[in-house]
């Protein structure tokens, strides 16, 4: 008979009491976010929602992370927006085809899981799920020692929303001489992040604490402002028919992001005067010498979302974008590139 002593789960390093308590956590936060579709509760293996009421639905689905924002989350402490910044990102990712978010799920990845850490970033993705009218109907939490080093995480989310098959917005009735329409972001929202801690960080030797006169507050305050959702805009002008495309400026900012909402044979012709860049994008291009195409690839320089309306529906379309209290900018137009030009963005 064997002397050793019996070796646990925990010995390992996976803690099933601790992640037992982080799963009340999150049941209690999910079930905040329950709409009439939910059919199953946390726990389930598979979460069941209905689509009754629909009539020839389109399922949109699409699955994002956070980036390396969820650094200056560590850094701080501050784990509580990070999961709305997640779920307004995947919300908008499928606005722009006019889908309505109906559920979410979520994966947060951990190497010694903290209760208390995985209940605040639930508590920030329950928060924006119920904002967006979306049910937070399952996920996974996982604890894998040696994987993650202490204290950090990695934190992914999956959407799936619906749209009646004649409102889908594709796009294809985009033209020459239509006009954009700008709405404002609130920060960088969830991209760029690595080049902007290389920059606050090792090129200008802040730490989060430091306050930047230029930006009117901390580099933490500055780098955790949260990813705002558009929904609520993009619906109203779908609802009022107003809206012919619409293009979510994340990775790869105005430049790659604007002409997936237009035919191929079109571009975007984009006036950088017709806003003003906040602060903190001229900041960092000044720091670190970015150069202009970088700069235009990497951050969404304050335009979070494009809208693309007709020419005569311009005036009605910020009404309605007024009426919401939206604030919105006239960037540019969609327009016919000339022969043999390369690029589908063009600047002035």
């Amino acid at each position: 008979m064997s002397s050793r002593k019996p070796i646990q789960y925990k010995d390992a390093g996976v803690n099933i009491d601790e992640a037992d308590r982080a799963v009340g956590f999150i049941r209690s936060h999910a079930r905040k976010t329950f709409t009439k579709g939910v059919m199953t509760d946390i726990g389930s293996f598979g979460a069941g929602f209905s689509l009754a009421g629909w009539k020839k639905p389109v399922l949109i689905s699409s699955a994002d992370g956070v980036g390396t924002k969820i650094k200056v989350a560590f850094e701080t402490g501050r784990h509580n927006t990070v999961g709305e910044d997640l779920v307004n990102h995947c919300v908008n990712d499928i606005a722009v085809q006019g889908a309505t978010p109906l559920f979410f799920l979520d994966y947060f990845a951990v190497g010694k899981l903290n209760a208390d850490v995985a209940g605040a970033v639930v508590e920030g993705i329950a928060r924006g799920c119920k904002a967006n009218g979306c049910a937070l109907i399952g996920g996974e939490t996982a604890e894998m020692p040696g994987l993650y080093k202490d204290g950090e995480y990695d934190l992914a989310g999956f959407i799936v929303g619906a749209v009646e098959a004649k409102q889908m917005l594709t796009g294809k009735d985009v033209k020459a001489g239509d006009v954009l329409i700008g709405l404002p972001s609130t920060g960088l929202h969830t991209n760029g992040y690595s080049l902007a801690r290389k920059l606050f960080f090792e090129v200008a030797g802040h730490k989060p604490s430091t306050h930047i006169p230029e930006l009117g507050c901390t580099v933490a305050d500055e780098l955790l402002k949260v990813h705002r959702s558009y929904l609520k805009a993009i619906r109203m002008l779908t609802d009022a028919k107003l809206l012919k495309g619409a293009a979510h400026i994340t990775g790869g900012g105005i430049t790659d992001n604007t002409p997936r909402m237009l035919p191929k044979m079109l571009a975007a012709r984009i006036d950088l005067a017709s806003w003003k860049i906040p602060a903190v994008f001229e900041w960092m291009r000044a720091t670190g010498s970015v150069s202009a195409d970088d700069y235009r690839r990497t951050f969404n320089l304050g335009v979070g979302m494009i809208l693309c309306v007709g020419a005569k529906q311009t005036q009605k379309a910020q009404a309605a974008l007024k009426k919401i209290r939206e604030p919105h900018f006239v960037i540019g137009e969609v327009v016919k590139p000339k022969r043999g030009a390369t690029h589908r963005v063009i600047y002035e």
